[in-house]
């Protein structure tokens, strides 16, 4: 039934309702209002229908959240309810008109993890742009300091293991032991200081440089070079928790630095070292001692063949030990053989006989006491003491020069260390040191590095020699030398 008029008490109807319907307007709307003034309520509602009619749409609805930081705080994905998708075929499908069934409930649950989720949500929708700032600061803050990471990543002794080696390096940072230096070895002294903290600071490890400046032990006699016994027996009491220390003397170059100990030689440490130093025995020992009285270990060529008991590593050149790259370990056979090492008496009885000083004492030691032999280990020279070509050097029949594949540095094979071992006596060691600090450079080069090289030898046809080698004055005029 439609209702196109309301009630009314009037005998013929009542009062029209206009706007439920557009039937009987026009005759029910005199009688409908006033019969006193029946002309103004039509007008009336004629103006009110025309001012509806104007009306498009709905009423804008303005929100709380107005701006743009505001409106995006809330994601339409976020607050659409959830229904229950249940097919028939699955054991918690229930009918329609059951409770449950069609409701909306949260996102994720009702429970407690639920609202701990929610509650986080919200908590990250409100602050998002203060968590923004957040983590730029943050990864700013990383990207600055990832080498430091890096650093503490690896020194670490249960991750990268690096605080467990000590590098020693010896240096007259108070001037030479006879002479004052020169700027030449004051620019040796700065690439080879240089080059081991970077070396130590790539892997975590800890870098002790060694006073090796005048220093009288003793009332009759200087003891350079001899102190290194005592200077490690220091660092063993000031690390505590380092296990290997490595002796480097200050002509040394580090010329692989993106290699680790631990890859290079201590992850397999038995096939890099030999027990047996007939293998190699320039010194001619005879090896091993034929006694009754000793026990099977030091009667045996390769001692017990544990890698447990290998406490001193070092190399041998062309002359017998070589002690300018070794390793020792803290152990309590390593303390007892630094106090035989450092005992007065072979110092005060042999320092006029022995060349070498504690390099001949050492040898001494390794020949005349058998169980000393168990306890040391040898590894091939060009893992971690290479020489120059002018170090061990034979002369062939034209003058020549003979390189031993067992002693010099290879450039192919990418030796691990550089000693200019007896640059002193009529060589360069500053240009040694610049020749071989270059061409580590020059391999170690990253792709960008090698690219622009690339360019510049192929624009420019400026290629440089192989070696890096330059003339004296550029020599010079690097080490602040004028000529």
């Amino acid at each position: 039934m439609s209702l196109s008029r309301t009630p009314s008490p009037k005998p013929n109807g009542g009062w029209a309702s206009r706007g439920l319907t557009d039937d009987g307007l026009d005759a029910a709307a005199p009688s409908a209002y006033s019969m006193d003034d029946p002309i103004a309520n039509d007008a009336q509602w004629s103006a009110a229908r025309g001012k509806s009619q104007t009306t498009r749409g709905y009423p804008t609805i303005q929100t709380k959240n107005e701006g743009f930081f505001k409106r995006t705080r809330r994601q339409v994905s976020q607050v659409l309810p959830t229904f229950n998708t249940f097919s028939p075929k699955d054991k918690n499908w229930r009918d329609q008109e059951k409770l449950g069934r069609g409701r909306w409930y949260p996102r994720g649950g009702t429970g407690q993890i639920s609202t701990v989720r929610t509650y986080l949500g919200n908590v990250l929708r409100k602050f998002k742009f203060v968590f923004l700032v957040l983590g730029v600061v943050a990864l700013l803050t990383t990207v600055m300091s990832r080498a430091n990471i890096r650093a503490r990543y690896r020194g670490n002794s249960r991750l990268g293991g690096g605080s467990k080696f000590v590098i020693i390096l010896a240096a007259n940072e108070d001037g030479g032991v006879t002479d004052w230096k020169g700027p030449k070895e004051w620019a040796i002294e700065r690439d080879s200081v240089k080059n081991k903290r970077l070396y130590a600071a790539r892997w975590g490890y800890n870098l002790e440089i060694a006073d090796m400046s005048t220093k009288k032990r003793y009332a009759h006699e200087w003891r350079e070079s001899w102190e290194k016994v005592d200077i490690i027996r220091n660092c063993m009491a000031k690390y505590p928790e380092a296990e290997w220390f490595w002796w480097l003397d200050l002509n040394t170059f580090i010329m692989e630095p993106s290699i680790s100990l631990q890859n290079h030689i201590f992850n397999h440490l038995s096939d890099n070292v030999y027990r047996d130093i007939n293998y190699y025995n320039p010194l001619n020992i005879t090896h091993p001692p034929n006694s009754v009285f000793l026990d099977p270990a030091s009667r045996s060529p390769t001692s017990d063949n544990l890698t447990s008991s290998i406490d001193l590593v070092l190399a041998q050149d062309c002359s017998g030990f070589t002690l300018g790259s070794f390793f020792v370990r803290r152990s309590a056979f390593a303390d007892q053989l630094l106090d035989i090492w450092w005992d007065p008496v072979l110092y005060e009885q042999k320092h006029m006989e022995w060349e070498h000083k504690e390099q001949d004492a050492l040898e001494h030691i390794y020949t005349s006491q058998p169980y000393i032999r168990t306890h040391v280990a040898f590894i091939e020279q060009r893992k971690i003491n290479s020489y120059p070509s002018a170090a061990c050097g034979k002369q062939g029949p034209l003058g020549e020069v003979i390189l031993d594949t067992k002693v010099h540095y290879n450039e192919q094979d990418r030796d691990f260390l550089v000693n200019m071992a007896g640059c002193k006596w009529g060589r360069d060691c500053w240009g040694e040191m610049y020749l071989f600090r270059e061409l580590s450079n020059r391999l170690n080069r990253n792709l960008w590095h090698r690219l622009a090289d690339w360019t510049k030898e192929r624009f420019n046809g400026a290629k440089e020699s192989v070696s890096g080698k330059k003339d004296e004055e550029t020599i010079a005029e690097e080490a602040g030398v004028k000529q």
